[in-house]
């Protein structure tokens, strides 16, 4: 049955990259637009954050404007966002994946706070990053945000269902997550003015990998910090707390490029990529890389 689905989707996922590719070359003449007008198409660095959703998506990033002719640099998995930003905003990489919410409250340090509406969060971030020279391309439908994940073993014995639910027990459990998690406001700070949870511990892991999912297996940790897109919660049974206090923010996967490289028939080729990536398909993408093992550039 695995087989079947798993092919289903890979069908999908073939005929939508098919056709954007196709809308690329149709009808054009090497260094013309599908506007007809000339385009100089120069080289462009495609970067990603170091997890296996990012390089997913960068990917697209990079098929879709390497059909189009442009000379691609892939540099993928490069570090956290705290390596990534500043990377993309002194010009060593021109495009990355960003999450909406996340990134906006990350460029502004704080000071302007993420909507529950899209729209509203990306003209913020748009603003946010115009002073350096980044423009914000349009969300698509998938989201991904921070979820609290425990084993069903765990939940039963403590009655768990949403993350408030950890509050009363927090101080008997260890929660474990990636580096920088300890000081991020949607991370172990946000849990813990948001919810009040004082945990016994913290692992420092990796951003929701395998050193996450083989502690959390292995019973090293109480509590996994992980990716709601994550395919191997529901594979592994593992329950994924309801974020009740509404913690995390909007959290659309976005396109930020730098404004040097951006012209119309990149932003269109983004866009319509964007636009194809629904949260459902992104987490059986994830799934299929993290359980099946398939490379995430495949």
């Amino acid at each position: 049955m695995r087989l079947i689905r798993k092919n289903a989707h890979k069908s999908r996922w073939v005929a939508m990259l098919a056709l954007v590719l196709l809308a690329v070359a149709c009808g054009q003449e090497p260094g013309e637009s599908a506007g007809g007008e000339d385009v100089e198409r120069g080289p462009v660095v495609v970067g990603s954050t170091n997890f296996d959703e990012q390089e997913i998506i960068a990917s697209m990033y990079a098929a879709v404007l390497e059909q189009a002719g442009y000379g691609v640099e892939r540099r993928f998995q490069l570090g956290s966002r705290e390596v990534v930003l500043p990377a993309l905003t002194g010009g060593e990489i021109d495009v990355y994946p960003e999450y909406l919410g996340t990134a906006l409250g990350f460029v502004t340090g704080g000071a302007v706070e993420p909507t529950t509406d899209s729209e509203e969060t990306a003209g913020l971030l748009r603003e946010a990053f115009a002073e350096d020279g980044v423009e914000v391309l349009e969300p698509a439908p998938a989201e991904d945000k921070n979820g609290l994940v425990v084993t069903p073993e765990t939940a039963e014995e403590h009655g768990l269902e949403t993350t408030s639910d950890l509050e009363p027990i927090a101080g008997e459990l260890v929660l474990g997550g990636p580096p920088e998690c300890p000081t991020r406001p949607l991370c172990l700070l946000g849990f813990q003015e948001t919810y009040n949870l004082q945990f016994a511990d913290f692992r420092s892991l990796d951003p929701g990998g395998p050193l996450t999912v083989a502690a959390l297996e292995n019973g090293d940790i109480d509590v996994a910090l992980m990716f709601t897109t994550d395919g191997i919660i529901a594979e592994n049974g593992w329950v994924l707390l309801e974020d009740d206090k509404s913690l995390q923010p909007v959290e659309n996967i976005t396109p930020v490029i730098r404004d040097e490289v951006a012209n119309d028939e990149i932003r269109s080729l983004l866009n319509e990529v964007s636009a194809q990536l629904t949260t459902e398909e992104v987490t059986e993408l994830v799934r299929r890389v993290r359980s099946d093992g398939e490379e995430p550039q495949a």
